[in-house]
């Protein structure tokens, strides 16, 4: 009996795949734990709705990943930072701060776990700190530190 899986399914597949499985296995295991339906003609115009919204929302949310890291290429995110007397920073420029100063200068919205810093940023200059973005797509945002003006 054919059958197209509600959810994954040690041993026999992930969710939304068309798999083969006895009819016993089907009545007595995976309908009543709603883990799969049968594979009607109604079913799987369904199962096909639902794979073409979803590839159509992952090319969406790739569009839109693409869109961002070119905005990200023409700004520069400006952070003033207080120092010591030796000219380094008191503490460093977390990603919480670059995220909310992108957001607030620039209205791009990243969050702090998709800023990868390779070690934090401790003194004035510029700076290049990578982002993902989601789907394998990566943007650059440029950091400009300066010193805080009392």
């Amino acid at each position: 009996m054919k059958v197209i899986l509600q959810q994954d399914v040690k041993s026999l597949g992930k969710k939304g795949d068309l798999v083969n499985v006895s009819d016993g296995y089907f009545n007595n295991y995976l309908f009543p734990k709603k883990l799969a339906v049968a594979a009607t003609a109604e079913n799987m115009n369904i199962h096909k709705m639902k794979q073409k919204a979803k590839k159509a929302q992952i090319e969406k949310e790739i569009q839109q990943a693409k869109e961002t890291a070119e905005k990200l290429k023409s700004c520069i995110v400006k952070i003033s930072a207080k120092s010591g007397s030796s000219g380094k920073l008191f503490g460093s420029v977390t990603t919480k701060e670059i995220s909310e100063a992108l957001l607030e200068q620039h209205n791009i919205s990243i969050a702090k776990q998709d800023i990868v810093q390779s070690e934090p940023i401790k003194a004035y200059g510029s700076y290049e700190v990578k982002c993902k973005l989601g789907h394998e797509i990566t943007g650059t945002i440029n950091v400009l530190i300066t010193e805080e003006k009392h």
